[in-house]
């Protein structure tokens, strides 16, 4: 990549290679992505691009030694649910999840759907300093380590402020649902803005 080339100018194409099955590596983490996620968005609500979001992510496992595995979730955008079932299929039980406009959570498959070990609900306040620390952590909890939670700001006004953007998000993702269809691993294939994809 040239230094004329940056994140924002770059894409993401996420390519299934196979139904998502449980993971056997114990120092895996599954990345758990919404039914629109990079595909029919390609930007969080306050248009973090998608492929700098999964960079990211992917970027704060690897940095902690943990391997990363990608699964796109069809048949709900309900995060608790993604993230969960993300869990259920990691090999050591963490998983990240994360809906199109940004909302992530950290879940751990032993605990109950409605509980995460982290939740980030104000998507309006993730940036890709914030999404490098979520996969860090996550991977740290899939070394059996205790991180210190990912701090993150708090502004009052980002709810108002952004709830009718959220909710009309909310129901484009739901229109990509694809009731009954199951999960499937995903690879992402990375590319310029007017170029071929480069894997």
């Amino acid at each position: 990549m040239t230094a004329a080339t940056t994140a924002s100018d770059r894409t993401v194409t996420l390519r299934e290679v196979g139904p998502a099955g449980r993971g056997t590596r114990p120092d895996e983490v599954v990345v758990a992505v919404s039914p629109a996620f990079a595909g029919h968005f390609t930007k969080t609500i306050v248009d973090v691009p998608h492929v700098e979001v999964l960079r990211q992510v992917l970027a704060g496992i690897e940095e902690q030694g943990v391997t990363a595995r990608i699964i796109r979730v069809f048949d709900t955008a309900d995060l608790a649910a993604i993230a969960h079932g993300g869990a259920k299929l990691s090999g050591s039980g963490i998983a990240v999840g994360m809906l199109s406009r940004g909302t992530t959570m950290i879940h751990q498959k032993d605990l109950p759907r409605l509980s995460n070990l982290e939740l980030f609900p104000q998507s309006p306040l993730l940036d890709a300093p914030v999404f490098r620390m979520i996969g860090s952590n996550a991977a740290q909890y899939a070394k059996g380590e205790s991180p210190q939670p990912v701090p993150t700001r708090n502004d009052q006004m980002a709810r108002p402020r952004w709830q009718a953007k959220a909710a009309l998000l909310h129901l484009k993702e739901f229109e990509c649902i694809q009731a009954g269809r199951p999960a499937v691993e995903v690879e992402p294939v990375f590319g310029r803005v007017g170029s071929r994809p480069l894997a």
